[in-house]
């Protein structure tokens, strides 16, 4: 069985980990793992950084697609990509998430006939206006394999007439979790940053960066937290920063540092008295390890974050941002669940089972 992943961007790339850890693990000699790097994230601190530190051997073809308008940017990966996959067609081309990257892969490997399985299926937001909404929908709809990280994102599938293609497996991301957070910890990162004495927050999001004022109101707002509450640890996405050159910012109380790696980033989570974020991952982490988290969007796909207080949606609104902060102590239990971290092996089997149905 041969299996093509195709990832570009930071999340995914911690997705590929668990993948490639449960491929080894298996020592099946039948099952032959590429991988192609679209570029999406290319620089040292968003890509290399990552393969180091999750052991992800080198790709087998890195399409160097780099930054660019939605539409030119999967374009060109499409573009690149073709070519890959016909000169060694894979038995499944292997997704990941909601980037632009998961649906130029979605595109080229259905227009060439090849079979697509999708890990993290099902998340709707249901909100159209979020570039990531429409990259799930797509790839999901063209899939031949859905991998579900819970029962809701079944639900949804259901909804949409895909409940036939759906597997439950559990979320990649919880395996993750536990696999790398004594990795972390054992090699003394976050150093200097005192457990529940702290804010962590990231912003990253088109919704948030490339609305000047929205922009304006989150960062007031989490200024407002660092000055009152509590010190605000922030780094930067490469977007971020960039956007905040643009609009002449520059922090007076929040911490800015530059992008932390996922080892990093998981100890910053366990260690924050509470995260304010618009990533999806981030948002589950802090549940993970049973964090407050207030999300700055007004919906999320991870909606199993929201009982009990865990997470609080506020959007772009200053006002509901402080007011998130300050009563966001009262937050639990974390009851919902996302598998019980073995999520990467029921992948691979299901790819396996689904291969063995196509040969009889």
């Amino acid at each position: 069985m041969r299996i093509v992943s195709i990832a570009g961007a930071r999340p995914q790339f911690v997705k590929l980990a668990v993948i490639s850890r449960a491929i080894e693990v298996l020592d099946d000699s039948s099952i032959r793992h590429l991988i192609i790097h679209t570029g999406q994230h290319y620089d040292v601190a968003m890509s290399d950084v990552f393969f180091a530190d999750l052991q992800i051997r080198t790709p087998d073809h890195h399409l160097g697609v780099g930054s660019g308008p939605h539409g030119a940017q999967t374009g060109e990966m499409m573009k690149r990509m073709e070519p890959v996959l016909l000169n060694d067609p894979p038995d499944w081309v292997l997704l990941y998430g909601d980037t632009n990257s998961t649906v130029a892969g979605a595109l080229v490997a259905a227009k060439l006939g090849l079979k697509v399985a999708h890990i993290e299926a099902g998340l709707r937001s249901y909100n159209r206006r979020m570039p990531e909404e429409l990259n799930r929908i797509v790839a999901d709809h063209l899939s031949d394999l859905l991998l579900c990280p819970t029962t809701l994102a079944v639900e949804n599938l259901r909804k949409e007439g895909l409940a036939a293609r759906a597997v439950l497996t559990g979320d990649v991301m919880f395996d993750a979790a536990l696999a790398f957070r004594a990795q972390a910890e054992a090699r003394g990162l976050a150093a200097g940053w005192q457990a529940r004495q702290f804010a962590l927050a990231t912003i990253h999001r088109a919704e948030n960066t490339d609305d000047p004022e929205r922009l304006r109101r989150i960062l007031s707002a989490i200024e407002r937290i660092a000055a009152n509450i509590c010190p605000v640890v922030l780094p930067l996405h490469p977007r971020t920063r960039k956007k905040l050159d643009e609009i002449g910012w520059t922090p007076s109380a929040i911490q800015c540092v530059p992008p932390s790696s996922y080892l990093e980033m998981i100890l910053l989570e366990s260690r924050a008295r509470f995260i304010l974020t618009d990533s999806g991952g981030v948002q589950k982490e802090a549940y993970f390890v049973q964090v407050p988290c207030i999300t700055l969007r007004e919906e999320t796909e991870w909606v199993e974050t929201l009982e009990n207080g865990c997470n609080i949606l506020t959007g772009s609104d200053p006002d509901r941002i402080l007011a998130a902060a300050e009563s966001c102590s009262q937050a639990g239990p974390w009851a919902a669940s996302y598998g019980d971290g073995h999520a990467g092996a029921r992948i691979v089997e299901a790819l396996r089972s689904a291969s063995e149905l196509r040969v009889s």
